[in-house]
């Protein structure tokens, strides 16, 4: 199932996901949340594929959340189904083997935070404003914010935004860890396919174990997540690339990864 509001583009190696409904400041809708899911579920089998921008279109919002017009009238059962409906699709961004870049160009708001928050990095135009404001209206976060933003900034700040509902702006974010760099403006999709080409010249397979190093070892205690540190470890020396990486800087040359 496909979605005419989610537009994907491939630049080498790279592939570039916009939410294209900026009419609606990009919000999500059910059919958008479905197209994309499919879209992660089968990215993996893309083996040339080596990081993913997702962005919105238009120069106002990355993405206004979830379609309040979805959301009226919900019973309990359905708004279950909403809220793993989003939690599945976070879930997906989130353990997905290529590295994946928020490009977040304007308003992220709601279900847009939460879906930057999935990604493994951010970064934001000048003009970015970070909100969770589900305690306006009655509910709370429910793809994940409750428990990605504490993890990632702390429960102290993650509460606090949580429970006042307040807008972070862009140096705010950055100062507390909240995105990784602040774009200048106009520049935001160009410094993120600097920084997604920059991480494609690397070893691929390196580059996957990494994240499932760090993905899957923060959630474990340490001597749990070091014993999966040392196993991964170990396994890339299996690999053509790592034989290729460190014969290419003994003959002071640049290595040609093949992924294998």
């Amino acid at each position: 199932m496909g979605s005419a509001f989610i537009i994907r583009e491939r630049k080498d190696s790279v592939a570039i996901i916009r939410l294209n409904r900026a009419e609606k400041l990009n919000a999500l809708s059910r059919e958008m949340i479905v197209a994309l899911g499919e879209i992660f579920t089968n990215i993996e089998s893309q083996p040339d594929l080596r990081a993913i921008i997702i962005t919105g279109a238009g120069d106002k919002a990355f993405c206004a959340g979830t379609d309040l017009t979805e959301l009226t009238d919900l019973t309990t059962i359905q708004a279950l189904e909403v809220t793993e409906r989003g939690q599945s699709l976070c879930n997906l961004i989130d353990r997905c083997r290529v590295p994946v870049i928020a490009a977040v160009n304007g308003i992220a708001a709601g279900g847009g935070c939460e879906l930057a928050l999935a990604c493994h990095m951010r970064m934001a135009s000048a003009g970015v404003a970070v909100i969770l404001p589900e305690a306006k209206l009655g509910i709370i976060p429910g793809y994940g914010g409750t428990q990605r933003l504490a993890r990632e900034i702390g429960r102290g700040r993650a509460l606090e935004i949580i429970l006042t509902g307040r807008t972070v702006r862009a140096e705010e974010a950055l100062r507390i860890g909240l995105t990784n760099r602040v774009a200048a403006t106009g520049g935001l999709l160009t410094e993120a396919e600097a920084l997604a080409r920059e991480i494609s010249n690397l070893a691929p397979l390196a580059i996957r174990t990494c994240l499932e190093a760090v993905t899957r070892g923060i959630e474990l205690p340490l001597a749990e997540g070091l014993a999966l540190e040392a196993q991964l470890f170990s396994s890339l020396f299996a690999t053509n690339d790592m034989r290729e990486g460190t014969r290419a800087f003994l003959e002071k040359r640049q290595p040609v990864f093949k992924g294998s």
